[in-house]
């Protein structure tokens, strides 16, 4: 008898669980995700999935390295990049609330020299000001001169002040890496402890994310890690070298696997407990929470969303009635994200290694669909159809430049475009002469150089050593048969605008 109410209790409890597992996770996620990494060219996606307390799925899917076939699992490592930045926000939130410093301390009170390009703004700023990335720059100004760079963070900071804004300070949103990078020096000037440490001893630690590491620096090293691939500028999927941004850290260098990021939403999902012991006070998750500056407040056209804003190193919006916090984080060759509902005690982290696809958000926007009701459409399919029209349009336009290349003879003497160029933000960067053309050297990169070879009418083909970086066509500036600068692009995923160089005399 005790036997079969046992068995019945089972049975009770195995029912309960599956109806609250919407049919699309149990019977058909399986499936769509390995569909989607075939259509995006996807070699490797790691995925968790955690609600009520529990791990709903925890799987790798495909390879981390498409030579050697070596598979993803759960333990396997990504670069989670601007996934770090709430673990910079958590960090200041938990220095707040044990009054060490308070978000509304001035960055000058830390550091007196500080400078931006508005002074206002540099006698104003704030650490709150820096984790909610409302400086009035534009999204990714500057990266192109810090990404990768061999540039230490004090040297960033002071370039920051050439920065010059193209929105009003504390009015108009523009993502900023090396915002965050600057909140996170006042760390050790709090704490005695480096962003690294604090980060490590106060949050990967206690919540046993074990694998995880606040530098990214050696990375390729470490056993179980996946390879970073784009399909960019090719069509073909292309291994590209690791980021080294260990400069920029508190905004993207933490690595970390699926297995531990299940911690990292137990803990925010339980209001700041793990395993039962209170690692945080609930009022520290809470101040990362608060929007501190609208990022869009029109309704979708797409999704069931409303109104979307920004924390302390994360996004918070409405979502078919539901509050959801994400982020998303962007390597050379991975994108991932990580998103939480409190309200549903549901969350959700997807690691990807081809930077150029769209399917980590389609997916996350297909579990969200499911757990919250929305009647279903498939988001990859949805997102795939205007990714294929611009890769079709960029490669056909990367086709006709090449179809340009027959050896022609620039207007000028290849010599006279030679020399170094300078900008004011950057640096420097080298001209040199070569077999087919020219080579650019960029002085204050580690090895980052890209090919010039003449096309026709004053155009020339552009492209970078490392293909993330990306092929354009480009024109050297003249006055009186002399050149005098020249305007270089760089993926967007870098930085937007390009930069103008000026020919240096010699």
């Amino acid at each position: 008898m005790k036997r079969i109410i046992t068995l019945l209790c089972l049975l009770v409890v195995y029912h309960v669980l599956s109806a609250q597992t919407p049919a699309f996770i149990k019977d058909s996620l399986d499936d769509y995700i390995q569909q989607g990494m075939k259509d995006w060219d996807l070699p490797g996606l790691s995925i968790v999935i955690v609600k009520d307390g529990k791990v709903v799925l925890m799987k790798g899917y495909g390879f981390r390295d498409i030579s050697t076939h070596e598979p993803v699992n759960e333990q396997t490592l990504f670069m989670i990049a601007s996934n770090s930045k709430l673990f910079t926000g958590t960090s200041f939130a938990n220095l707040s609330y044990e009054k060490k410093l308070s978000l509304n301390d001035k960055i000058s009170k830390y550091f007196p020299d500080y400078t931006l390009f508005d002074p206002v703004a540099s006698s104003a700023v704030t650490i709150r000001d820096m984790l909610c990335h409302r400086l009035g720059t534009k999204t990714f100004q500057g990266d192109f001169t810090f990404w990768n760079s061999q540039l230490t963070r004090s040297e960033i900071m002071q370039k920051m002040k050439l920065l010059q804004p193209v929105g009003l300070f504390r009015q108009d949103y523009g993502y900023c890496n090396s915002c965050f990078m600057t909140a996170g020096e006042v760390i050790p000037k709090v704490t005695g402890k480096t962003w690294e440490q604090y980060v490590q001893e106060n949050i990967l630690t206690p919540l046993e994310m074990n694998r995880s590491t606040a530098i990214s620096k050696g990375m390729e090293a470490k056993p179980n890690v996946a390879r970073p691939y784009s399909t960019s500028f090719t069509g073909q999927l292309n291994r590209v070298p690791y980021d080294q941004w260990d400069n920029l850290g508190p905004a993207a260098a933490i690595i970390s696997s699926v297995n531990d990021l299940s911690h990292w939403l137990f803990f925010q999902l339980d209001s700041g407990k793990y395993n039962g012991n209170q690692v945080m006070p609930f009022k520290v998750l809470q101040m990362t929470r608060d929007v501190n500056i609208i990022t869009n407040s029109r309704k979708s056209a797409a999704f069931p969303v409303h109104f979307t804003g920004y924390g302390l190193g994360l996004f918070v919006a409405d979502y078919n009635g539901r509050q959801v916090y994400w982020h998303t984080g962007g390597a050379a060759g991975m994108v991932s994200n990580v998103c939480f509902i409190p309200e549903e005690n549901l969350g959700i982290a997807i690691l990807t290694n081809n930077d150029n696809q769209s399917f980590f958000e389609a997916l996350r926007y297909q579990v969200l669909d499911a757990y919250l009701g929305v009647p279903y459409i498939n988001r990859s399919r949805q997102f795939l159809k205007g990714f294929r029209i611009e890769m079709k349009d960029q490669l056909h336009q990367i086709a006709g430049w090449q179809a340009r290349l027959k050896g022609n003879d620039p207007p000028l003497p290849f010599a006279a475009y030679t020399g170094e160029y300078k900008n004011n933000l950057y640096g420097s960067m080298t001209v040199t002469r070569t077999k087919d053309g020219l080579h650019i050297r960029y002085n204050s990169h580690r090895d980052l150089g890209a090919t010039l070879q003449y096309m026709d009418h004053d155009e020339w083909l552009l492209r970078y050593d490392n293909i993330e970086y990306g092929i354009f066509a480009i024109q050297f500036k003249t006055k009186e048969n002399k050149v005098i600068a020249v305007d270089i692009k760089a993926n967007d995923f870098v930085e937007y605008d390009p930069y103008t160089f000026i020919r240096q005399e010699n």
